[in-house]
């Protein structure tokens, strides 16, 4: 079953990609407008998920003792892609294994040795298990970068948006995080109708509160850092999420 992602959860995993080691989730709360407790849920949710699937060092090996790094471009047959990259993943030396969906050179084996006997050493292990090495390369930079589509939109709307699906029938359904400057933030949605704060067509669907989900009724307290989910029917979007946004955000 796959996984949808909103933008909170896009924008967690690029500032994870970033760097990992030195970003807590206060840090990445404050720059969501959501509370850290919202984004360690979300967190061990990407976890379970198999999205996230674990926190890694960068090593230069060549400044590590002069080491080598070598790429293998190999080729496997179809029916054995999987069970040969888990075999040679076993290989000492082998770092990484990259299955490709079809075609030549569909498997790619990065390895590190002290020096060429090392490489060749490896080499011959990948032969023996069957994979047919296509070329071999010696690795010199590798430059690694957070998936830029995760990454904050430069949009119109305020930061505090955090998201738009849209479903099969057109029906546009919002996610926004519920800012500490926003009109409704401290109100129930009674009173936030009966004021004219929240639209009555606008129709909410859930509030996620600190990884909670809390199902709206009338006598519903909206807080700041809530994320809500909603349906703006027949509202102008900009109306619609005026409540949940800093008035002083667009400005």
């Amino acid at each position: 079953m796959t996984y949808r992602m909103d933008e909170i959860d896009r924008r967690i995993v690029h500032a994870l990609m970033e760097d990992a080691r030195n970003t807590s989730a206060p840090m990445i709360a404050e720059g969501l407008n959501v509370s850290a407790g919202t984004v360690r849920n979300r967190i061990d949710r990407l976890e379970e998920a198999g999205i996230i699937r674990g926190y890694t060092a960068t090593i230069d090996f060549e400044r590590a003792g002069g080491r080598l790094t070598s790429l293998y471009m190999c080729t496997v047959p179809a029916a054995e892609r999987e069970r040969l990259a888990l075999a040679a993943q076993s290989i000492p030396g082998v770092i990484n294994v990259r299955v490709l969906m079809a075609g030549r050179r569909d498997l790619q084996v990065v390895a590190v040795g002290n020096d060429t006997r090392d490489l060749r050493e490896i080499a011959r292990s990948l032969s023996e298990l069957d994979i047919r090495i296509e070329d071999e390369e010696l690795v010199q930079t590798e430059i690694r970068s957070p998936y830029a589509a995760f990454g904050p939109n430069d949009v119109s709307r305020s930061k505090e948006e955090t998201g738009l699906v849209t479903l099969g029938d057109g029906t546009e359904v919002f996610e926004v995080a519920v800012a500490e400057a926003a009109p409704i933030a401290g109100a129930s949605l009674e009173a936030a109708r009966e004021d004219g704060t929240l639209p009555e067509q606008v129709i909410l669907i859930s509030i996620e509160r600190d990884g909670r989900i809390v199902q709206p009724e009338d006598s519903t307290v909206v807080e700041a850092d809530d994320v809500v989910t909603l349906i703006p029917q027949a509202v102008d979007t900009d109306e619609a999420l005026a409540a949940f946004l800093d008035p002083d955000a667009s400005e």
